[in-house]
Parts: C-alpha cells; sequence; structure tokens
C-alpha cells in the first residue's frame, strides 16, 4: 500500500474531524455567538448543502492542476474557513466559514479518492480506498468526542484551531508524502462530464445515496432511540457510539479486503445485513442486549460500504475527480435524506419510525445492485490496466482512461 495513501487518510481526519465539530458543541456555540441551538443545528445543514453543491463545482475549478498541487489549494481553502469559524463573532460569519469548509472537504474527498487510484495498483484499488477512508471512520470514532472535549475544557474556538492546526499537520504531510504527480491527459471538464451519459453510473450513484441514506436515518436517532425505547442512561450513550464507531473501522478494513473482487456481492450482502440489524433494531429496540447486537451490525454494514460504492462508481463511470467529487455529493445527501426523513418518521410515528425506514432504503438500495448480480446484468470483464482487473466498465469515449 503506498505511503501517500495513508497521508490522504489524515486529510480525510482532518475534515470529518471539522464536519462533526459543531454537533458536540451546540449548546457552547450557541450561548457564544449570541443564538439559539435550533440555528446552530442550521450550520450542520449549511455544510452538508455546501458539500453536495459546492464540491463539484470547485473540482471542476481544479480539474486540470496536478493532483498534491489541488490537495494543497484545498487545505488553504479549508484552513482559511476554520480560521474564519475560530475568530467568528457573529452568526453570518460562522455560516460563511462552515459554507466554506464543506465546500473544500468536498472537494478534497473527490480529488483525494481519484489520487488513490492512481497510486494503487488496480487490484487493491478497493483496498487503498478503505485506507483513505479510515479517516471518515476514525473521525466518527475519535474526531467528534476529541473536538467536544477540547469544546467543553477550553471554549468551542479553540476546538476549531485545533482542527485548524490538525490541517496544518496534514497538509504538510502532504507535501512531503504524496508524489508529484501530473494532470492525467484529456482529463478536462468534456472528458470528465462525459461518463455522466450512462445509466450504469446514475444507478451507483443512487445506491450510494440508499445505502446511507439507510444507515443515517437509524445513526441521527441512535441517542434518543437508547434512551427514550431501550433504557440505557444518557451518560452510557456515548460508550455505545464508541463501540459503534469501532465497528465502522473493522467493518470498513473488512469490506476494503473484498471490495476488489466482489464489489457487488459485497454490497448486496451489506445491504442485506443492514436490512436486517435495523429491522432487528426496530422491533427488538425496548430489550437492551438484542438491541445493542443490531446497533453494532449497523456500524458494520453500513457506512463500512464505502470502498465497494467507491469502486462500483468507478467501474461505472471512471477514476476521476469530478465522478469522485459527485459521488461523495451523493453521498452526502444521502445522509440529508436519512436525517431529514428520519425526524418526519418520528413526528408521524415514534421513536422507531427512523429504524424503519432505515430497513426501507436498505431495501430500495438492494434493489439497484441486484439486477447487476445477474448474469450479463453487470459489465464483462476488462483488460488488466483499464479501469480495474475484474467486473469493470471500459473507459468509453477517448481520453477518459482512469489511470
Amino acid at each position: 500500500m503506498p505511503r501517500a495513501v495513508h497521508v490522504l487518510a489524515l486529510g480525510i481526519f482532518a475534515m470529518v474531524t471539522s464536519e462533526f465539530a459543531v454537533a458536540g458543541l451546540m449548546p457552547q456555540m450557541a450561548s457564544g455567538l449570541r443564538v439559539t441551538v435550533p440555528q446552530i443545528g442550521y450550520l450542520i445543514t449549511a455544510f452538508a448543502a455546501a458539500m453536495a453543491l459546492g464540491g463539484p463545482v470547485l473540482t471542476v475549478a481544479l480539474v486540470r492542476l496536478p493532483p498534491r498541487t489541488a490537495l494543497l489549494v484545498l487545505f488553504a481553502v479549508f484552513l482559511a474557513g476554520n480560521v474564519l469559524a475560530a475568530t467568528a463573532t457573529g452568526y453570518g460569519t460562522m455560516l460563511t466559514a462552515r459554507i466554506v469548509t464543506g465546500v473544500a472537504s468536498q472537494a478534497f474527498f473527490g480529488v483525494a479518492l481519484s489520487l488513490c487510484a492512481r497510486l494503487a495498483r488496480p487490484e487493491i484499488r478497493g483496498r487503498a480506498v478503505a485506507v483513505a477512508m479510515n479517516g471518515l471512520m476514525l473521525g466518527t470514532l475519535l474526531g467528534l468526542p476529541l473536538s467536544t472535549l477540547i469544546g467543553e475544557r477550553l471554549g468551542w474556538r479553540a476546538a476549531f484551531w485545533t482542527v485548524s492546526a490538525l490541517a496544518l499537520a496534514a497538509a504538510a504531510a502532504t507535501a512531503a508524502g504524496v508524489p508529484r504527480l501530473d494532470p492525467e491527459p484529456g482529463r478536462g471538464l468534456r472528458a470528465e462530464a462525459h461518463v455522466f451519459a450512462r445509466p450504469r453510473l446514475w444507478r451507483a450513484l443512487v445506491g450510494s445515496t440508499l445505502i446511507i441514506g439507510a444507515t443515517f436515518s437509524a445513526f441521527s436517532y441512535f441517542t434518543p432511540v437508547l434512551t427514550g425505547l431501550t433504557g440505557f442512561s444518557a451518560g452510557t450513550v456515548p460508550l455505545l457510539l464508541i463501540a459503534y464507531g469501532a465497528a465502522t473501522v473493522i467493518g470498513n478494513t473488512v469490506v476494503g479486503r473484498l471490495a476488489d473482487r466482489y464489489t457487488l456481492p459485497v454490497l448486496a450482502v451489506g445491504l442485506l445485513l443492514n436490512l436486517v440489524f435495523l429491522t432487528g433494531f426496530a422491533v427488538l429496540a425496548t430489550m437492551p442486549a438484542p438491541a445493542l447486537v443490531c446497533l453494532l451490525g449497523i456500524g458494520l454494514a453500513g457506512v463500512t460500504m464505502n470502498p465497494a460504492m467507491v469502486t462500483r462508481v468507478q467501474r461505472a463511470g471512471n477514476a476521476g475527480p469530478l465522478v469522485n467529487t459527485v459521488h461523495t455529493s451523493f453521498i452526502t445527501l444521502g445522509v440529508i435524506i436519512g436525517s431529514s426523513l428520519g425526524a418526519v418518521a418520528i413526528d408521524v410515528g415514534s421513536l422507531r419510525g427512523p429504524l424503519w425506514l432505515g430497513a426501507a432504503l436498505a431495501a430500495l438500495g438492494l434493489l439497484t445492485v441486484l439486477p447487476e448480480l445477474r448474469p450479463g446484468g453487470g459489465a464483462a470483464p476488462v483488460r488488466r490496466g483499464t479501469t480495474s482487473v475484474r467486473g469493470g466498465a471500459a473507459e468509453a469515449g477517448e481520453g477518459a482512461r482512469t489511470g
């Protein structure tokens, strides 16, 4: 595994820690900025919207730059946003800061995942994605509690200064540890956008939205479900969420090992397991032991599908920055759909509503995968040196190779 892939994981960890920071510091930030907690909640929505809509635009602007240069530019934009957040004296400034960091984070994901595909041998690209995406899993496991702890002890501004320092360290590691590669020939906007005419790519993108939506419809409401239905104390829930985060790290590693050779079967099995665990959680939510098993199962088979999702999308389209950034936008859309519809499910039903919603989204996601599992339903294997060794789609159009 190229050392640079681990460096990319550090950058992703910094981005994810910044993304989650607001969620753990809402009361302190509301007091410091003299606004309400719901208004601070809108900062999370603004960050997600900026990722989904602004990330691809910024990626297009950087598509002709060498990958390392593009990453360093994105670190500079991200750092500017975090410094602005740390020094914000009003809500408008903080809102601007979150939009800037959201756009930079999304573009960084796209460029980093594209670079993984260039750095790693074709037969281990899925594993390389898993290594890089461990930055996301560790951000869930460590970034959120770390930023919350710093904010509680030293003030919420200190949390953003800490993320800024982490981003500086990741940028320095990128400058030193990521090789200088030239932009890929023919990787202009036209060549990048050409693949979006493929129905198979759109099916893969929608599938990723449903996979993440299924998980986040439940994850967003774990705390009220665990305290209101299962009966765990509020002090116990953080420990359960840490266990959930550890399960995501394990699941991500396992999926990364299998994603290259068994992309679609891994996604099908993962969705089926997530469907079972979400349904089990909804039915057994009042029983602590089974509920805990289901929670850990969702951690093992939910967001951990990322390496297989990325591999599927790259084979259906290409491994370029724009495809990867648009893909992460669809993933972000899944987060928005899952969390927002989960709230509606609670309002019109009960605390079990988000769990049933997640099960329904997992079932729909399974429907996007099953047609490609049939003989002849997916793409034929391709030659070594195109998109992948097995199960990939040959690049269509001049200049659309993945590197």
